[in-house]
This record gives structure tokens, C-alpha cells and sequence, in this order.
């Protein structure tokens, strides 16, 4: 193992395993293998992120194998878009999976004719209960449920309409393949489970050629053990089913001379994060009611939509491993996962210069129609980044809160008498401003500069001795080259830690101030073509740091002749700060 750190309790399981020669010759790691099973039912978001890097992180540090493959056994519910839309996900988080996609529905003749071993074995039964008599029958934690009418039924019976049920001679849901386990069990999934239904849709990788589907209680232990995953790794919700997949393959090895493999499931807690909903229902119904305008609406916490906001695969992928794995459940800040973010950006992004509110300066003592080239730091975080050429003209921008008439006490911008540093230029005094006579609004500001300021640098003192300071320095913006963008500034999409926990609708919790659009103006730099001095970023997305605003990248609504950006998320945590007050 490469890292040097304390093994978390699924690795610790697998060393004991590898030590003891459980799934091949004792010490060869080489022997594990992992999969990441989604359901191309929805869109990946942040909880899959983790179901993702522990998979492939597990496989990549052993030295094993890690394979993709989906759970299609709902053909009512499933779509190609997702499939693929899933494998470019994980691609952009960083993993490429051994061998080919792989699918449930390939292995469907096998586990068919698995459900026939176990129907003559009388350990299965065609049912004809409704699908609300089943629930009605099942019983409660407390009370034991009823039994089916048909469960005694001969097995060359079941048998026959099994086979029937495959030819499409019944009608959907009027017959069920179900276990004959113990309805009395403590646990109510081993009370005779469905293992088959009869479902016509036309399925996104198999067509038509099925119209009786596994449930996906029966077909996830046996995915597993056709691909001989070792260890099957698992949410918590899947902790009371993991006695019912144990069943079904003990059920089928029982007196057949060539077993087929059981993997061992373990099951982790799924990632849990504040203001962040993560139900694929729930995010189909903001879709669709238009609250948001997609699956990658940078408000969305799909993978999508933290691609299209900016987010970095090496962000999301050191979150998870700082989250790390654990056995309960817990209620993880989201504060962290952006945190995450700021700090792979902090050392990576390039800095730029852009004002959102932008307020016009001419100063007045600069002569009219010169052009001077600053020199900016492209990131002090990497002083291999070098640095840039930002022009300086007579009429700049600088952002409107910048600017106060009357200002507070510690107010260190810019007051009527005032003077700050713009950075990378000058120092520059205010002798004036105009106003809008009719809502009074500030729209214009004078000053004058100091030519022995260049380059930001304090003036020589006065003869006495004296030196001026200034407090403030300010992020601009030259007016005559500036590239106008639309800037699409994002915050939580809820308002509450859990969304709906208090009302039962995630609406109730919606943050109306989610999105606002602003008009800016940027420095040339960020003009449609990237820079020769940007990162060449693995996705393609250009990534900056707008100076003292945040993290924004380029939107791929954007083009030669409009700028969109997205603010990927601000430089210090605001709602920290708004919950302490």
C-alpha cells in the first residue's frame, strides 16, 4: 500500500483476507476485485462520488480489479442517456474500469436458469398475489405475515408457468416469482421476497428480449458473484438485505456439485451532506418543475452539475478520502467539500482581475489615450506560474462597494479625500464624483494618481521624513479594454440543513436567492480564447480565480461573442459566518 496512514475497518478486512488466503494464494493482493453497480436510473451526484472513489481507490491500492457495471433490471425506469451520461462520469472523476462496461442484464439467462435450480429444489413458487395483496400479507416488524395460497404448489407446476411467464403468455403483474423462505422471519425481506415480475418495456441494453425481470434482490448477489467480486461494498441501507442475498446463493449451492462464488458484502456509511438533496426522485421532480434548468445546473449536486459550476475531479476525490469510511451514518457540513474545492483551486487556478457591480473612475491627471502594461501575479501560490501584462488607462472600473460617500469607521476603500492602492498600478486619490440626479446612485468617480506609485509601491517620503500609507487596495479593471461577461453568481440551492425534514416537501426549503446574474467586467485575459499562461485543466474547463471574488470557470454557454461565467464557490465560507450571527 502507497499510503502511509491507518487502515480504515473495510481495508483492515481486506488484509486479513489477503493474510489468510481467503480468495486466492495467501498474500497475493492482486485477487481483489471491486465494482461500482449504479442503476442507470438517474444522474450520478456527490453520494455516488464516494461509492466511486472507495471502489476504485480499494482496487487501485491492492493492486486488484474494479469493474463498471450497471444494475438495468427496471426497464420502466432506465434510459441509455444514463448509461451513458454514468460512464462519462466516473471517466471525469479520474477512474477507468477493468475491462468492458459490463451489465445485469447480460447475465439475465443464468440467473433464469439459477431461479429454475431453486423452483425444483421447492425453495421458489409461482405466485399469482397481486402486487398490493403481497404487501398486504407481508405483516409488520410485530406480526408475522400470512402465507401465499400458491406457496405449496407443485414445483413442475411453478415450473411450467415460470417458463410460460418467460413466453409472455400472462398479462404484467399477474404473476410473481417469489422465494419460500419463513414469513414469520424477523426480517421482512426474507418474507417470501419477489424475485421475478412480469414486466413489457423495452429494455435500454436488451431490447425486448425479456419480459420477466429479476428483482433486484435476487440479481445483485449473483452480479456479484458471476464477476467474483470479492468484496461487494455497500451502503448501510443494504445491511437488512445482505441475510436475503446470503440466502439466495447458499439456497443455490445447497447439494449442486459446482458452487457458484459468494462474495462477501460490506457495508458504509453513504455520504451525507447539509443543505444537499440527493434523492434521484427528488431531483427528478426539480427538473421537471423547472426549479432548476437541468441535470447540470450548477446548483444541482449531480456530478454534472459540480462540473458545469467548476468543481475539480481532485477536489471531490479528496473530499472523500478526508471524509474517510465509517460504519454510522453522520451528517457531514458541506462547508468541507467546498472547502476541498478552495483549496485545490488556491494552489492551481490562475489569478484574474474582473469587477462584478462595475463603477466608472476617470483619473483625471493620466494622459488621455496612454496605455500602460502592469505586471500581475498569476498565482502566488505557484511562483513557477509566472506573471501577466494587465493593460492601465486614463477610465477604469472599480467595483461599486469600493466606493462610499459617506462612509462607516474602518471603511479602507475609497471616500471622497481618500486614497487606496489599486493593485498592480498606482495610488489614487478621489477629488469628486458625479451622481444620477434622479436616484442619486453614484456614477461616476475622479481621481487623480501618483506616478511614484508604480507598480503598487509606497511613494518616496516627504522631506520630513513622513511616509502616507494607505489601507486599502483595489482589484480594476481598464475600461477600454474590458470584455463584458454575464456572471452567474451561485449559492445553496436550500436554505435548511436537511431540506423537507421539517415540512416533508424539500420546496418549503428552497433559497430564493440561489442564483443571481450579474454584469461584469473582466481584464482581457479572460477574453473567449484561453491565455498562453493558463493550465491546461484534464476536463477542459477554464478555471480562474476572479481577485477577492471567489473561484469562477468559463459556462459552456459562452461563446466568441458573449462571456458566461459561473462563481464555483466564493473564497471564505459566508454561511459560517451568517450562522454565528
Amino acid at each position: 500500500m502507497a499510503e502511509e496512514r491507518t487502515p480504515n475497518f473495510i481495508e483492515q478486512i481486506i488484509d486479513r483476507d489477503i493474510a489468510e488466503g481467503r480468495w486466492g494464494p495467501a498474500g497475493d493482493s492482486s485477487v481483489i476485485r471491486t465494482r461500482f453497480p449504479p442503476e442507470p436510473n438517474g444522474y450520478l451526484h456527490i453520494g455516488h462520488a464516494k461509492s466511486i472513489w472507495l471502489n476504485f481507490s480499494i482496487a487501485r491500492r491492492y493492486g486488484g480489479r474494479c469493474f463498471l457495471r450497471f444494475d438495468d433490471t427496471n426497464p420502466a425506469k432506465e434510459d441509455r442517456e444514463y448509461i451513458e451520461a454514468i460512464q462519462e462520469d466516473v471517466r471525469w472523476l479520474g477512474y477507468a474500469w477493468d475491462g468492458p462496461v459490463r451489465y445485469a442484464s447480460e447475465y439475465f439467462e443464468w440467473m433464469y436458469e439459477l431461479a429454475k435450480e431453486l423452483i425444483a429444489k421447492g425453495r421458489a413458487y409461482v405466485c399469482e398475489l397481486s402486487a398490493e395483496e403481497v404487501r398486504q400479507m407481508r405483516g409488520t416488524p410485530g406480526e408475522p405475515g400470512k402465507e401465499s395460497p400458491w406457496r405449496n404448489r407443485p414445483a413442475e407446476e411453478s415450473l411450467d408457468l415460470f417458463e410460460r411467464m418467460r413466453a409472455g403468455e400472462f398479462p404484467d403483474g399477474s404473476k410473481t416469482l417469489r422465494a419460500k423462505i419463513d414469513m414469520a422471519h424477523p426480517n421482512l425481506n426474507m418474507r417470501d421476497p419477489v424475485m421475478y415480475r412480469i414486466v413489457r418495456k423495452p429494455h435500454p441494453h436488451v431490447g425486448d428480449r425479456w419480459c420477466v425481470y429479476p428483482m433486484y434482490d435476487w440479481a445483485h448477489g449473483l452480479e456479484d458473484s458471476y464477476e467474483r467480486i470479492t468484496h461487494s461494498l455497500c451502503t448501510l441501507e443494504f445491511e437488512n438485505h445482505r441475510p436475503l442475498y446470503d440466502w439466495f446463493i447458499d439456497a443455490i449451492n445447497e447439494g449442486r456439485e459446482e458452487k457458484i462464488h459468494h462474495s462477501q458484502q460490506i457495508e458504509f456509511a453513504k455520504l451525507l451532506l447539509t443543505h444537499v438533496l440527493l434523492s434521484k426522485r427528488n431531483l427528478l421532480a426539480m427538473v421537471q418543475e423547472g426549479i432548476v434548468r437541468g441535470w447540470d445546473d450548477p446548483r444541482m449536486h449531480t456530478l454534472r452539475g459540480m462540473r458545469r459550476r467548476g468543481w475539480t475531479p481532485e477536489s471531490i476525490r479528496a473530499f472523500c478520502e478526508e471524509v474517510g469510511v465509517t460504519k454510522y451514518n453522520s451528517l457531514i457540513d458541506f462547508g468541507r467539500l467546498e472547502n476541498a474545492v478552495r483549496e485545490h483551486l488556491n494552489a492551481v487556478a490562475p489569478r484574474r482581475m474582473g469587477v462584478l457591480r462595475p463603477l466608472r473612475v476617470v483619473i483625471e491627471n493620466y494622459p488621455e489615450g496612454k496605455v500602460e502594461m502592469m505586471d500581475a501575479v498569476n498565482n502566488p501560490e505557484d511562483p513557477g506560474a509566472g506573471t501577466r501584462k494587465v493593460p492601465f488607462s486614463r477610465e477604469l472600473f472599480i467595483e461599486r462597494d469600493d466606493f462610499m460617500v459617506d462612509p462607516p469607521k474602518k471603511f479602507f476603500r475609497l471616500r471622497p479625500g481618500g486614497e487606496v492602492r489599486l493593485r498592480y498600478a498606482y495610488w489614487i486619490t478621489c477629488t469628486g464624483f458625479e451622481a444620477d440626479p434622479q436616484t442619486g446612485e453614484v456614477v461616476l468617480v475622479r481621481c487623480t494618481y501618483d506616478p511614484q506609485t508604480r507598480g503598487g509601491e509606497a511613494p518616496p517620503p516627504a522631506p520630513d521624513g513622513t511616509r502616507r500609507k494607505v489601507k486599502g487596495t483595489l482589484h480594476w479593471v481598464s475600461a477600454p479594454h474590458a470584455i463584458k461577461a454575464e456572471v452567474r453568481l451561485f449559492d445553496r440551492l436550500f436554505r435548511a440543513e436537511q431540506p423537507g425534514k421539517a415540512t416533508g416537501d424539500f420546496r418549503d426549503d428552497l433559497n430564493p436567492d440561489s442564483m443571481e446574474v450579474v454584469r461584469a467586467m473582466l481584464e482581457p485575459a479572460l477574453g473567449p480564447e484561453p491565455a498562453s499562461d493558463e493550465p491546461a485543466w484534464s476536463d477542459g474547463i477554464r478555471r480562474f480565480q476572479l481577485e477577492r471574488h471567489g473561484y469562477f470557470c468559463v459556462d459552456p454557454d459562452s461563446t466568441p461573442e458573449r462571456m458566461v461565467l459561473n462563481r464555483t464557490v466564493s473564497l471564505k465560507d459566508s454561511w459560517q459566518k451568517a450562522k454565528k450571527q
